[in-house]
């Protein structure tokens, strides 16, 4: 057994897995080992933020921490390797002639290097392979024409410099160093200026699509970027660094830019940027996404609740329903799943593959909850079949586990229907925009006492607003009228719970 499979058995890797459904990136929120801690075989070592959830991601081996690549708040594409575990660490040190683990093998020479290197090349075992004829093709460059030396002088000059060759210039005339890897004699100096020619075309800098795209984004030239990545591949952070570099304020702020009122030029120092990444990221692409892909419409409607309101302080004092959560937002949810179930046709999603409606006999019931890392909706599978005990439970364990930033993807993942409680904000309404996918989405405005005609009389009463956005490609007027009155009618007068339900 060679020296570099005995490190590779000894020393193992963890990557970063696809912990939500088909995601490309994490970001390690937070480490709960160090290097030197022991860990064990299904240990969290960390948890790391999805577009779509908070993760707690366990160790798959037995061993000690030998290695922490990334650091706290980093993102990490999925199938990058975080940390790495000494299985063996009783055995000493690692097996010499080969590299510790992260470290890279001597890079090879660039594809993009004028010629290769003659003859063979010794490797950590044994000699590499032949030397190929295979080159990359030079990128295109622009052509310039050579500029005579009466001509190069003349410019000098224009530009506040000494002309080549007089006095007080540098030694011009001392040839270049020859790049490393290009044969001897290969390269000499052009005729009549006794300088060797100018340098070939920087290599296109390596770095993965989604760094190259985060560079687009920022305003970074990669060609600018130093890499840190292993055999010279540019990362994400030196993108980050770099985009930070050309942001950093200087040490000595100008007097004031030609024409421009120094107030305008201090305005960037009191701006402040906060990345978007994570849920805030994915909620951001798909509220866009739905915005412009489902035909929103938005009704609205406004009820007297009062009788719901005291429906809600009985059932808190209801030894039935004793340890559980009641509220206004409990009877919402179930008045809301009466009218589907009046309605069923409203509960579908659009197949535009198909062009086909696909009508769901199941309601998974979306609750918008606001976290300290966006808005995410995690929904409550089969709500539509719950009572009224089981619906209260299933609404506390939803909210507690969104707060604590742990729902999962899965508790995310195939909503039909979605609420939005704007009222817990003293917001009237609103007009809330799809969660994708989905045919409708309730918003509840904030429950006032307010003078209304009551019997024939002006009397205070509690009142609130409905609005509900429907996507029309699903829901015409009509469905989406009689959803929207049925709600209503059940938080008007609570007995058509169990009359309609």
């Amino acid at each position: 057994m060679t020296a570099r499979t005995a490190n590779d058995q000894r020393f193992r890797e963890f990557k970063m897995p696809d912990v939500g459904e088909g995601l490309t990136e994490a970001e390690i929120l937070k480490w709960y080992v160090a290097v030197g801690d022991t860990v064990a075989d299904g240990q969290v070592v960390c948890e790391v933020e999805t577009a779509k959830a908070a993760v707690e991601l366990p160790i798959p081996f037995d061993g000690v921490v030998h290695e922490l690549r990334f650091p706290e708040g980093t993102t990490v594409d999925v199938g990058q390797v975080i940390i790495s575990v000494d299985t063996q660490p009783g055995a000493g040190p690692a097996a010499p002639g080969s590299p510790e683990p992260g470290e890279a093998a001597a890079p090879a020479a660039p594809a993009e290097e004028a010629e290769e290197p003659q003859g063979r090349q010794a490797v950590l075992v044994g000699y590499g392979a032949a030397p190929s004829s295979t080159k990359r093709r030079a990128r295109k460059q622009p052509v310039q024409q050579a500029a005579s030396p009466v001509a190069a002088a003349v410019q000098a000059e224009l530009n506040g410099r000494p002309a080549p060759g007089m006095a007080g210039t540098p030694a011009a005339a001392e040839p270049a160093p020859i790049a490393p890897g290009a044969a001897a004699g290969k390269i000499s100096p052009a005729p009549g200026t006794g300088q060797a020619p100018a340098a070939p075309a920087a290599a296109r800098p390596l770095a993965k699509p989604p760094v190259r795209k985060l560079a687009k984004d920022l305003g970074v030239d990669l060609a600018s970027v130093v890499p840190s990545g292993a055999d010279g591949i540019v990362t994400r952070e030196d993108v980050h660094a770099a985009a930070s570099a050309a942001t950093a304020p200087v040490a000595e702020e100008p007097a004031a830019v030609a024409g421009v009122p120094a107030a305008v030029t201090d305005l960037a120092a009191r701006e402040t940027r906060i990345p978007v990444k994570g849920v805030r990221k994915a909620t951001a692409q798909a509220m866009v996404a739905s915005a412009f892909t489902a035909p929103h419409v938005t009704e609205f409607v406004t009820v007297d609740v009062t009788r719901t309101m005291k429906l809600v302080q009985k059932l808190k004092d209801d030894p039935d329903m004793a340890g559980l959560r009641v509220n206004p937002l409990l009877l919402v949810a179930k008045a809301f799943l009466v009218a589907i179930k009046r309605n069923p046709d409203v509960n579908a999603s659009w197949d535009e593959a198909n062009q086909e409606i696909v009508r769901k006999d199941y309601v998974n019931l979306g609750i918008a909850a606001a976290t300290p890392r966006g808005l995410i909706v995690p929904n409550i599978k089969d709500a539509g079949v719950k009572t009224l005990p089981e619906l209260s439970t299933a609404l506390s364990e939803l909210v507690a586990t969104a707060r604590e930033g742990k729902t999962s993807p899965a508790a995310m993942s195939g909503g039909t229907v979605t609420i939005t409680n704007v009222g817990v904000f003293g917001v009237d309404t609103g007009t809330p925009i799809l969660n994708p996918g989905e045919s409708a989405i309730l918003a509840v405005g904030a429950i006032k006492l307010q003078p209304w005609v009551h019997k024939g009389k002006v009397k205070p009463r509690q009142v609130t607003t409905l609005a509900l956005s429907f996507d029309h490609r699903l829901v015409d007027g009509e469905l989406g009228s009689k959803v929207l009155a049925d709600t209503a009618a059940v938080l008007e007068n609570p007995q058509r719970l169990i009359t309609w339900g």
